[in-house]
C-alpha cells in the first residue's frame, strides 16, 4: 500500500514506515502529525484517485528530528569590474516517518 501525499507543497510517494526528510514543520520532536491531502492511493492494485484529493483519507508521521541541509554556495562575479559576492544558505529539514495510511 502507498499514497501520493503533499506535504508543504510538494508532493511524495509514501509507504509505511517509510522516512522522509520534507521543509520544515511546525511541531516538536517525537510529536504525530496527521497529513490529509492525499492525492492518489493503492491498495492490493486497486487505485484511487482524488478530485483533486480523496475524502476522509490520512497519512499519519511522526516527526524524528528537526535538521539543516547541506551548505549551498552562491557565488557571483561579473568579469573585469572587480565585482565578487559570496552568500552561503542553509535549507532547515524536518525527518518524519510515516507510521500510517489511512482510507
Amino acid at each position: 500500500m502507498y499514497a501520493i501525499v503533499n506535504i508543504a507543497g510538494q508532493q511524495f510517494k509514501v509507504a509505511k514506515d517509510q522516512y522522509l526528510f520534507v521543509h520544515r514543520l511546525q511541531g516538536d520532536e517525537g510529536a504525530s502529525i496527521e497529513f490529509d491531502n492525499v492525492l492518489l492511493a493503492e491498495d492490493a492494485g486497486k487505485f484511487t484517485v482524488g478530485t483533486p484529493t480523496i475524502e476522509g483519507a490520512k497519512v499519519s508521521a511522526t516527526i524524528l528530528s528537526h535538521l539543516k541541509g547541506d551548505k549551498v554556495i552562491v557565488f557571483k562575479k561579473k568579469r573585469r569590474k572587480g565585482y565578487k559576492k559570496k552568500n552561503g544558505h542553509r535549507q532547515q529539514f524536518t525527518k518524519i516517518q510515516i507510521t500510517g495510511i489511512s482510507l
